[in-house]
């Protein structure tokens, strides 16, 4: 249908409306992982060190917060070990994950690996704060924690950026490409 100068009227696509909001009910887990998954979020491999021996977690749930100050955020299951870890630690690491890194996403994503040689496979180095940083990420940070907030099953870590880790370009001097998390999916921006 024209619009009243004449411009026609751009088509546009409206959500389903789940059977949950068409009855007044509440929505399901399932029904929240569906629609969250269809948001976009880069992949990150998040590590802390307690007593000399190094945690990781893979995380699509990190964002930074603030620029004064210099906050950022990552939420982590509670019944997870890098929680206790984390929680006992204070400080922990972010390296953001370049295209072609899915297998690293997926091991550090499995639960119950071993602890001892899960670096194994994968270059690092160790920041100032103590934890490990992966060698060949686009770009890492450094955090200390400032609080954790009970969120439901998880715990938001909030943290003070304490150092940044410059993002890695290609030979041509252009930003490497990321691995993105979309519809339940490892994917590339290309």
């Amino acid at each position: 249908m024209p619009e009243p100068d004449g411009a026609a009227t751009p088509a546009t696509s409206t959500p389903a409306v789940s059977t949950a909001a068409a009855t007044g009910t509440s929505p399901t887990a399932a029904q929240v992982r569906r629609a969250a998954s269809r948001y976009a979020t880069g992949v990150a491999i998040v590590t802390t060190v307690v007593d000399g021996v190094d945690h990781a977690m893979t995380a699509n749930s990190f964002t930074t917060v603030s620029l004064d100050p210099l906050l950022a955020l990552v939420c982590v299951e509670r019944d997870s070990r890098f929680h206790e870890a984390v929680r006992a630690a204070g400080v922990w690491s972010v390296s953001f994950l370049a295209e072609g890194t899915e297998p690293v996403a997926r091991w550090f994503a499995t639960r119950g690996r071993p602890l001892a040689g899960q670096f194994d496979r994968v270059p690092t180095r160790r920041g100032a704060n103590g934890c490990l940083l992966l060698a060949e990420a686009l770009a890492g940070l450094e955090l200390r924690t400032d609080r954790l907030v009970a969120a439901g099953d998880h715990d938001i870590v909030l943290g003070r950026i304490t150092a940044v880790h410059e993002p890695a370009d290609t030979a041509d001097g252009a930003p490497a490409g990321p691995i993105v998390y979309f519809a339940s999916r490892f994917r590339t921006l290309a």
